[in-house]
C-alpha cells in the first residue's frame, strides 16, 4: 500500500449518527467552533497554556492515526506508513499537505523531514478570532506530525513550523527532527510535548484490542449480511410505525405455508413484501414467480398458470408447464387476483384446496407443492357483495391478511426510499455522481404521492434523466410535487395579505431554493427570465 493510494470512503464507516475510523469513532466539527474554543483557551490559561494543551491534542491525534493506518493497511516500507500521516491530514480536511522531502536512516535513528501545509484550517481559526499572530501557530498541526511520526519509528520525533498564514506568509510549514539530531532547534518546543511519552504503550495496547475487535465486527457484519439478504430483501430503512406493523406481520407469517393476501393501492409496494414473505420463508431457495392477473386476458392467464397440452388451442404447437408447476417448491405471487373471471376462480379454489392442477386441454391432475400469495388493490368484500368475487375463494386466500399502507400515511419513508432509488439509478443510469440536492427534500416530503413509491420512483428517474450535473434538484422534479399546497402556504405565508405579497413573498421563496439562480427561478416559476428580471426590478425597491 502507498500513502497515495488512501482514500477517505474506504477507510470510513458512516452509520446513523457515527461514524468511525475502522473501530475508532470520529466526531465532525465545524472549523467556526473550535476558532472560538482556540480563544477561549488562550484567554484562560494563556497563549503558551493554550499551545501546550493543543499540541498535545494533536500529539495524541497523530499517535492514534499512525496505530489506525498500521492496523488497517499493510505498507510497501516505513517510508509509506510515515506519508500516511500527511496524506490522512489532507483527507480529513485538516490542511493540504504536501511531503517536501524525506530522509530516514533507520540503523541509526535518524530522522529529517520537510512537509508544506497549504490552507491550514489551524491558521484560519486563529486569523477569525485572534487575529493575525507573531509567531507560528499550527500547534496541532506541528503535534499530530510529531505523535504520527514519533509512533511509526518508536523514538521521539519533534515538528517545528517555520512559517505560518496567520503571521503573514503564503503557506505554513514545518521540518521534523528525531530528539538527538535536533539540539537548539527543538529545545524551545520540547515542554509543549511534557507527559506524553506514556501515550505510546498505550495506543499500541488499544491496537491490539482494536485488531481483535475488527476481526469480531468483521465476523458479525458477514453473519448479519447473510441475514439481512435473507429478511430484508428489496427493502430499505423503514421508518414509519405504519409499515413496521406490515413487516412485523410479515416475518411472523413468513415461516408458515399459510396463503397470505395482501392489500394496499396501486404502486404502494404489495409485491416488494410479497418478496419479503418469500426470502424469510422455508422456500427462499426456490422460485418466486409474479405474475399480473388483470394484465393478460383469460385464455392466455389460464395457459400461463396451469399450462396447456398441445392441441389445446389454435397455436399450442408444445406441451407447456405452467408457472404453479415452475414454481415447484417456491412461491407463486397473483397480483391483481380481484381482476380475474368468475371460471378461472373455480380452477384456483382447486388448487388452494387440493394442491393440484389440470393443464388446459388436458384431463390429468398434477400435484403441486406451491405457497400461493395474492395480491389487489381493490375492496374484493364488496366485490363480494357485488357477485364478482367467490366469498370461499376469498378466505382460502385470505387465510393471513396484510395491508400495506399508502405512502402518504408514512411520510418518515419517503426520504430513505427516495434515496435509495438515487442510489440505484446512478448504477442503472450510469451517472455514478448523481445526488439529491437538499432543497429537494422538502418537495419530497410534503407531496401526497398518490401513485405511492412507484410514483416516487417514477419522479425521481425523470429528474436523474433531465439533470445535467448529476444534482437533482427541485426544478427537475414533476410538476404536481412542486405545486404542493403545504409548501405554497409555506412560502407565501398567511392567507390575509396581498396577491402581489404573496406574489413577490413566493419568488423571494423560489430564488431561495435556487441560490440565486435566476434561469432555473424562472423554469420553475414557469415565466421567462425577462418576465423575472421585471418582477424582481418591481420587488427590489421594497426590501
Amino acid at each position: 500500500m502507498k500513502a497515495q493510494d488512501l482514500r477517505l470512503d474506504e477507510i470510513l464507516e458512516f452509520t446513523e449518527g457515527r461514524i468511525f475510523l475502522r473501530g475508532r469513532r470520529l466526531v465532525l466539527h465545524p472549523l467556526h467552533a473550535f476558532a472560538h474554543v482556540r480563544k477561549d483557551l488562550v484567554d484562560m490559561v494563556g497563549s503558551e497554556g493554550a499551545r501546550r494543551l493543543l499540541t498535545r491534542f494533536g500529539f495524541f491525534w497523530g499517535n492514534a492515526d499512525a496505530a489506525a493506518m498500521t492496523r488497517i493497511f499493510h505498507w510497501d516500507s516505513l517510508e509509506e506508513w510515515i506519508k500516511a500521516g500527511p496524506r490522512m491530514h489532507s483527507l480529513q480536511g485538516v490542511t493540504r499537505s504536501v511531503v517536501k522531502s524525506l530522509d530516514l536512516d533507520q540503523a541509526n535513528h535518524r530522522f529529517r523531514m520537510e512537509v508544506n501545509w497549504y490552507h491550514s484550517g489551524e491558521a484560519e481559526e486563529h486569523l477569525l478570532e485572534l487575529g493575525p499572530a507573531d509567531e507560528c501557530v499550527c500547534w496541532m498541526l506541528t503535534g499530530y506530525a510529531s505523535g504520527y511520526a514519533s509512533f511509526c519509528l518508536k523514538t521521539k520525533i519533534y515538528f517545528i513550523e517555520q512559517q505560518c498564514l496567520a503571521k503573514g506568509d503564503a503557506l505554513c510549514s514545518a521540518i521534523g527532527v528525531d530528539e538527538a539530531s535536533g539540539g537548539d532547534m527543538i529545545k524551545d518546543v520540547l515542554p509543549y510535548y511534557e507527559e506524553v511519552e506514556h501515550i505510546q504503550p498505550q495506543i499500541m495496547e488499544l491496537t491490539t484490542q482494536l485488531r481483535q475487535k475488527d476481526r469480531q465486527l468483521a465476523r458479525q457484519r458477514r453473519r448479519l449480511a447473510a441475514f439481512d439478504r435473507v429478511q430484508r430483501a428489496d427493502l430499505v430503512e423503514v421508518h414509519s410505525k405504519a409499515f413496521r406493523r406490515a413487516l412485523e406481520l410479515a416475518d411472523r407469517v413468513a415461516r408458515f405455508d399459510s396463503a397470505v393476501l395482501i392489500t394496499g393501492e396501486s404502486g404502494a409496494g404489495k409485491e416488494v413484501l410479497a418478496r419479503y414473505v418469500h426470502n424469510a420463508s422455508g422456500r427462499a431457495k426456490h422460485q418466486f414467480l409474479p405474475i399480473n392477473c388483470g394484465a393478460l386476458p383469460e385464455t392466455l392467464l389460464e395457459s400461463e398458470l396451469f399450462g396447456h397440452k398441445a392441441g389445446a388451442f389454435t397455436g399450442a404447437i408444445h406441451d407447456r408447464v405452467g408457472l404453479f408447476e415452475q414454481a415447484d417448491k417456491g412461491t407463486i405471487f397473483l397480483d391483481e387476483i380481484g381482476d380475474i373471471s368468475p371460471a378461472l376462480q373455480v380452477k384456483l379454489l382447486r388448487v388452494l384446496q387440493e394442491k393440484q392442477i389440470i393443464r388446459v386441454g388436458d384431463n390429468k391432475t398434477r400435484s403441486v407443492d406451491v405457497r400461493i400469495m395474492a395480491a389487489t388493490n381493490r375492496d374484493l368484500p364488496q366485490a363480494i357483495q357485488r357477485g364478482s368475487f367467490r366469498e370461499d375463494l376469498f378466505y382460502r386466500l385470505a387465510v393471513v391478511e396484510i395491508e400495506v399502507p399508502p405512502l402518504r400515511e408514512r411520510p418518515e419513508d419517503i426520504l430513505p426510499l427516495a434515496r435509495h432509488f438515487v442510489h440505484q439509478l446512478a448504477q442503472s443510469l450510469k451517472l455514478p455522481n448523481l445526488r439529491l440536492a437538499p432543497t429537494c427534500l422538502d418537495y419530497l416530503s410534503a407531496y401526497h404521492w398518490p401513485g405511492n413509491v412507484r410514483e416516487l420512483q417514477n419522479a425521481l428517474e425523470r429528474a436523474a434523466v433531465l439533470t445535467r450535473d448529476g444534482c437533482i434538484s427541485p426544478e427537475y422534479l414533476p410538476p404536481a410535487v412542486l405545486n404542493t399546497p403545504s409548501l405554497t402556504e409555506a412560502a407565501t405565508g398567511s392567507f390575509t395579505r396581498t396577491l402581489e405579497q404573496v406574489q413577490n413573498d413566493y419568488i423571494r421563496a423560489v430564488l431561495r431554493l435556487t441560490d440565486d439562480n435566476r434561469s432555473r427561478a424562472a423554469k420553475i416559476l414557469g415565466i421567462s427570465p425577462a418576465t423575472l428580471w421585471r418582477k424582481l426590478k418591481r420587488i427590489a425597491p421594497q426590501q
